[in-house]
């Protein structure tokens, strides 16, 4: 009999516990209001009650310093400035922001050219502690010409109590079930419980990396610098320029020598990459003309050999004493 008791208990207790996790939901509202009404020592007890039911609060409430500064806020800023000398500047924020307790998340830039011209423009991330968030942004907006500028604030606070809430009801159900895992005996109940563990462990794990993020997002406020160095102005078509009979004579010869050089240096890149074609189809094609002219030699002089000797001309000196027939 105590054994078919604990069989069907172990599925009651986890139904149980299933309806108080969809319960823990709808009242987190209404823990938060009692948050925020138990953080005001003025109110009493009745009034307390009050407005966590009622769900309205008191302006006079709102308007304390002391509950402003626990307010959990996420405070976010972008400050777009021109500058005279981008890498003075990143160098003065960076020493700045260091000196405020924060550091630089991310940093990027870009340097443009326009003719032999160039400019940089970049991002810095930087992040210092909330109670110095408003001193960095007055020291960036000072390092140049204010282009834009923007801060945000968002309020967390009802988000981290909820999450409290959530994560105070799961740690409650994981307690229990911890009790019920080790009061089951039948395989299938132990099954059940130990997934249902499992699941619980799961969303409180989330819940509290999320918490975590939060409060380090409002432990230290993250403000977006972004740096534009001047460009230079553009060269003029009209600017005057130096004659070439002006330059010096030792400049214009080492200008003279320079060229003599690349000259010499594009001819002999130039046979770099010829010779491997003047040896792939230049040897060969000289090989055949030196045939073909080899052979054209051999046959012309054959060909001479075979003439008939040409009959030899008369000798002069033998005309010149032949005797006059007048005489």
């Amino acid at each position: 009999m105590a054994r078919d008791t604990r069989r069907w208990l172990v599925p009651v207790a986890l139904a149980l516990l299933l309806v108080l996790a969809g319960c823990s939901g709808s009242g987190s509202d209404a823990s938060r209001q009692a948050t925020a009404a138990a953080g005001d020592p003025s109110l009493s007890n009745d009034e307390a009650a009050t407005q966590a039911s009622s769900g309205t609060s008191n302006p006079g409430f709102q308007g304390q310093d002391a509950q402003v500064r626990q307010r959990a806020l996420i405070r976010t800023g972008t400050v777009s400035v021109e500058v005279e000398d981008y890498d003075d500047v990143r160098r003065n924020l960076t020493r700045t922001t260091r000196r405020l307790g924060g550091f630089v998340g991310d940093s990027s830039e870009k340097v443009h050219t326009r003719g032999n011209r160039s400019w940089t423009t970049g991002k810095l991330v930087v992040r210092v502690p909330k109670e110095n968030f408003s001193a960095l942004v007055t020291r960036a907006k000072r390092t140049g010409e204010v282009r834009k500028a923007s801060t945000n604030t968002k309020d967390v606070t009802e988000k981290l109590v909820d999450i409290d809430a959530r994560l105070k009801n799961l740690e409650a159900q994981r307690e229990k079930l911890r009790s019920l895992y080790e009061e089951a005996n039948d395989t299938e109940n132990v099954l059940e419980v130990q997934q249902r563990l499992s699941e619980v462990q799961s969303e409180i794990e989330r819940l509290q990396a999320q918490r975590k993020s939060l409060k380090r997002q409002v432990a230290y406020s993250t403000l977006t610098v972004r740096l534009n160095e001047r460009p230079p102005e553009p060269e003029s078509p009209d600017e005057d320029r130096d004659a070439w009979y002006d330059t010096g004579l030792v400049s214009a010869f080492l200008a003279s020598a320079d060229g003599v050089v690349v000259v010499v240096r594009g001819l002999a890149v130039g046979l770099a990459y010829a010779m491997p074609y003047l040896l792939a189809f230049g040897v060969p094609v000289g090989g055949v003309v030196a045939l073909w002219r080899r052979r054209r030699s051999a046959d012309t002089a054959s060909a001479g050999a075979n003439l008939p000797d040409a009959p030899e001309p008369p000798d002069a000196t033998d005309a010149s004493e032949t005797p006059d027939e007048d005489d």
